[in-house]
C-alpha cells in the first residue's frame, strides 16, 4: 500500500508548527523508503487563520523543505489530522503521499490542466469568488467521472488557497486520473421538521408556493406554529429551522428520516408575510424539492458512523487493481488477490459543525478515525473546516465529506 505519512502541530509561529509537523513526517519517511514504495510526490496542507497572511512564505518553505513534491490545500477556521481538531488556535497538519507519476496534476487559475486525462478532482476555491458555482460546474465537466470533492477555504483574516503557491480569489486542486482508486461520501447533519414539498412558484430566493399552497403557512405548520403572534417563541423556532433542497431529478430522501446525497442544506434568511414568502440562502426554482429541517447532533452522529461503515465495505469489497504501489496486482500462489485497504483519508466538514456540535472537543474526528480504522491501524487522515463543502457540482452546507484513498496491502 502506497504510504501517506501525516503531522500535525500547533504553535504561535509557522515555522513552530511546520517543524514539529516535519519531524513527524520525518520520522516515518525511513520506514516509507525502506519499503520501496516510490518518493513522496503530493503534499496536502491546511492551516487554520492564524497564518493565512504568512501563506506565501509557508507555501515557499514547504517546497524548500521537501523538493519534487506538488502541494495543494487551504485555510480554515479550523484544521484536523488522525482524531484531532484546531481551531480557534495556530495550528496546521500535513499529509504527504507517493502517487505515482502522471497520476495526478495540480492546477490553478493560473496554471491549467495539460498533463492528465482528469478523472476526479481535489477542488479548494475562495468563497467570495463571483460565479462560483458557475465556476465548480465547468470544473465538474472537465472531470470525466464528474466528481469533485473538497471545500471553500474559511478564514476571519483573508481566504487563501493553495497550488503550489498561494492563492487568493478563484480555485485550485489536484486532478486525479482514473488510476487512483477513491471512494468518496457526504454525510448531513440535519433532520428533517416536515414532509418533502415540491416547489411550484419562486423568484430568484423566495419561495412563494410549495404544492400549491403559499410557502409561509406550510413553513409554520412544519413548525407547530399557529401564525406569528407571538414573536419570541416563532422567533426561537425560526433560528434554528433550516432549508434542504434537491433538484428536481434527484431523491431528497435517501431512506425515512435521512438526506439523500443531492440534499443541500441552506439558511432560512426571511420571511415576507405579505407575499406568504420565505426566503432562502440559494436561488430556487419551480420543480425542485423542498424540507424544512433543523441541525441534530445524534441524526448527524448516526450519518456519520454510516458513511464511513459504507466506504469501508466498499473497499474491502471492490475487486479491481489499485494505483496504490504503481504496478497491477498479481493473485498469489493461493489465486487470492490482496485484500484492498484505505491507503488516506481527506475529510472536509462545515465550520459549524466539529467536536462541540457531536458531544466534546475533537468529537467529530475521533467518530470518523475509529470508524474508519474498525479496530486496526489508525487510518492517515488530515482536513479543514470549510466555509462550503464541495462534492460532485454541488456547495454543500453543514455537511461533511469523507473521501479515502484505496490500495492494496
Amino acid at each position: 500500500m502506497s504510504a501517506f505519512l501525516v503531522g500535525h502541530a500547533t504553535h504561535p509561529d509557522w515555522r513552530g508548527a511546520l517543524a514539529l509537523a516535519a519531524a513527524q513526517i520525518e520520522a516515518r519517511r525511513a520506514e516509507h523508503e525502506a519499503s520501496a514504495r516510490g518518493p513522496l510526490s503530493l503534499g496536502f496542507v491546511y492551516f487554520t487563520d492564524h497564518f493565512a497572511g504568512d501563506a506565501d512564505a509557508l507555501v515557499a518553505e514547504l517546497r524548500r523543505r521537501w523538493p519534487g513534491v506538488a502541494w495543494v490545500g487551504s485555510v480554515g477556521v479550523g484544521v484536523a489530522a488522525m482524531g484531532v481538531e484546531y481551531f480557534d488556535e495556530p495550528a496546521l497538519v500535513l499529509m504527504l503521499a507517493a502517487l505515482p507519476t502522471g497520476r495526478f496534476e495540480v492546477f490553478s487559475g493560473a496554471r491549467k490542466l495539460q498533463r492528465v486525462q482528469p478523472f476526479s478532482a481535489l477542488v479548494h476555491a475562495d468563497p467570495a469568488t463571483p460565479d462560483l458555482a458557475e465556476l465548480i460546474g465547468e470544473m465538474s465537466d472537465r472531470v470525466s467521472s464528474g466528481y469533485l470533492f473538497g471545500g471553500l477555504a474559511s478564514s476571519r483574516s483573508g481566504a487563501v488557497h493553495v497550488a503550489d503557491g498561494a492563492w487568493r480569489g478563484g480555485l485550485s486542486g489536484v486532478a486525479f486520473t482514473r488510476d487512483v482508486a477513491l471512494v468518496s461520501r457526504v454525510t448531513q447533519g440535519s433532520q428533517p421538521l416536515g414532509p418533502v414539498r415540491r416547489i411550484t412558484s419562486a423568484e430568484r430566493n423566495l419561495v412563494l408556493a410549495l404544492d400549491g399552497e403559499p410557502a409561509l403557512p406550510c413553513l409554520l405548520r412544519d413548525l407547530g406554529l399557529a401564525d406569528l403572534s407571538t414573536p419570541r417563541t416563532a422567533l426561537n423556532k425560526l433560528r434554528a429551522t433550516l432549508v434542504a433542497l434537491a433538484d428536481a431529478d434527484a431523491v431528497m430522501l435517501g431512506r425515512p428520516g435521512q438526506f439523500g446525497p443531492d440534499t443541500r442544506v441552506r439558511h432560512l434568511v426571511g420571511l415576507d408575510p405579505a407575499r406568504n414568502a420565505v426566503a432562502v440562502a440559494d436561488t430556487v426554482e419551480p420543480g425542485m424539492s423542498l424540507v424544512f429541517c433543523q441541525r441534530d447532533m445524534q441524526a448527524a452522529r448516526r450519518d456519520l458512523v454510516r458513511i464511513c461503515a459504507e466506504i469501508r465495505d466498499e473497499v474491502e469489497s471492490a475487486q479491481e487493481p489499485a494505483w496504490a504501489d504503481g504496478a497491477a496486482h498479481t493473485p498469489d500462489a493461493g489465486g487470492a488477490e490482496p485484500a484492498r485497504r484505505i491507503a488516506g483519508a481527506i475529510y472536509v466538514s462545515c465550520a459549524g459543525r466539529g467536536g462541540p456540535h457531536f458531544g466534546g472537543p475533537s468529537a467529530e474526528l475521533q467518530i470518523v478515525q475509529h470508524a474508519l480504522s474498525g479496530g486496526g491501524p489508525e487510518v492517515p487522515l488530515v482536513g479543514f473546516f470549510a466555509g462550503g463543502e464541495i462534492a460532485r457540482h454541488h456547495v454543500y452546507g453543514y455537511t461533511g465529506v469523507l473521501t479515502v484513498f484505496t490500495g492494496h496491502g
